[in-house]
């Protein structure tokens, strides 16, 4: 039977595509939702873009008939502009009352149960939209199509049960055949099945069911990095292979991702010189209050923002910041930014750009939308590799959640495809405090 989906404005703001993506039913917008997305265009973030673009969506379907009395959908469906009747309104509950956006929405959604015989559902985003929505007898439900289910989220990684024929052949250094299905660069653990303490790491080659080895890594570590435990010697080996053009890391805090990121990225850029900069990203988002406006030209009020990468360099260098020291020296990333190696720059800037031969990190992705990370990937010019890393369980973003972040729905949606690469980083490394909060807390 069909359905009238009722959509809420924070569905177009975090999809701005969403309204074509409910197939044959119909699709009602209460215009205070109209009203909303009017009072979003005028910002500069991804809300403001999305808020402009369904308008201008809007505005190119007016041409093929009036909203308030319907538009046909590519799909088969019917986008109409509803509007509230102030006497419904007035039957709400008191606590309801008030000409609260929210408000409208359910009074619209009201007004088509009681037209009409089909099932009627409000989409929305907001827990409390959908909560007040069934208190008042209405289906409500969260808007799905790009939420991954976290608990099954790919992990990159599996260990499979072989002879010790199969691992002593891989000790040297031959592609073997294993008794599973695999999927594109899939880190895989081979387990000695009559010695289980025997153990080799591979990975595998396209979409056959062979492994190859993982590659060296130098002497002295990847930019003087050296892997603690197996995920993080998958996560390099997915680093350091040009083929790879896409590498998703996810773990918890302390996991190394970004560390490990960055040393694979110097590595490429000034060591082996496969691509032409190393350029690091991160969302502008704050956790907890914002202090507001920071002082300073460009470079000052990005600091606090970026200091988490700096922390990673120093690191990587053995420096710290010396100006109150004698001899002060400069520290190793102001170097490399000088030398033309280095760039570091907030996400807000990314759009329309093209971004050929460079080491592309995009650090905290879980704080982005699917659409926000779309644009992302697709400024990747010729020979770009891209790294995204994240912590699902950390997101400060308050238009995206662990199953809806742009972070997730990359490792999905690309799992099948050979010139990407995922792993989930486990154990943390940072400090034993760090990894008894990670998993008490």
């Amino acid at each position: 039977m069909k359905k009238i989906f009722v959509i809420d404005t924070n569905v177009l703001l975090h999809d701005p595509t969403a309204i074509f993506c409910f197939e044959e039913n119909d699709v009602i917008l209460p215009i205070a939702v109209i009203e909303e997305l009017d009072s979003f265009k005028k910002q500069t973030q991804m809300t403001g873009r999305n808020a402009r673009e369904v308008s201008r969506t809007l505005d190119e379907l007016r041409s093929n008939g009036n909203l308030i009395e319907g538009v046909n959908l590519k799909h088969g469906g019917i986008l109409k502009v509803a509007l509230s009747d102030r006497s419904t309104l007035k039957k709400l509950p008191p606590e309801l009352n008030g000409d609260l956006a929210d408000n409208a929405i359910l009074v619209v959604a009201l007004q088509c149960q009681q037209q009409c015989q089909c099932p009627v559902v409000v989409i929305s985003k907001d827990t409390n939209l959908r909560i007040k929505a069934d208190a008042l007898g209405l289906n409500a439900a969260d808007y799905e199509t790009d939420k991954v289910d976290v608990k099954e989220l790919y992990t990159g990684s599996l260990e499979i049960l072989v002879d010790t024929a199969t691992i002593e052949k891989l000790f040297q250094e031959e592609a073997v055949a294993v008794d599973r299905e695999l999927l594109p660069n899939q880190d895989v653990t081979l387990v000695d099945i009559a010695n289980p303490s025997h153990t080799a790491l591979a990975m595998a080659v396209g979409d056959s069911n062979m492994v190859t080895p993982l590659i060296k890594l130098p002497k002295p570590g990847v930019s003087r990095i050296q892997p603690r435990n197996r995920e993080q010697r998958f996560a390099l080996n997915l680093l350091l292979q040009d083929a790879i053009q896409l590498v998703t890391l996810v773990g918890t805090a302390g996991t190394g991702k970004t560390l490990l990121a960055i040393a694979a990225g110097l590595q490429k850029v000034a060591d082996e010189k496969i691509y032409h900069r190393l350029l690091i990203s991160r969302p502008v988002v704050p956790m907890g209050r914002d202090l507001g406006y920071l002082p300073g030209d460009i470079n000052e009020k990005l600091t606090p923002w970026m200091q988490p990468l700096y922390d990673n360099f120093d690191m990587i260098f053995d420096t710290k910041d010396s100006k109150n020291q004698p001899g002060h020296w400069r520290r190793g990333h102001e170097e490399l930014i000088e030398m033309g190696l280095l760039q570091i720059e907030p996400l807000t800037y990314i759009r329309g750009r093209t971004i050929p031969h460079q080491f592309l990190i995009i650090d905290e992705a879980q704080n982005l939308t699917p659409h926000e990370v779309k644009t992302i990937i697709t400024r990747a010019g010729e020979g770009t590799k891209i790294v995204l890393t994240g912590d699902p369980d950390q997101i400060d973003n308050p238009y995206v959640d662990a199953a809806s972040n742009g972070l997730t729905y990359v490792v999905e949606r690309f799992k099948h495809e050979p010139l990407a690469g995922h792993i989930t980083l486990y154990k943390g490394e940072r400090s034993s405090l760090a990894e008894k909060a990670a998993t008490l807390l």
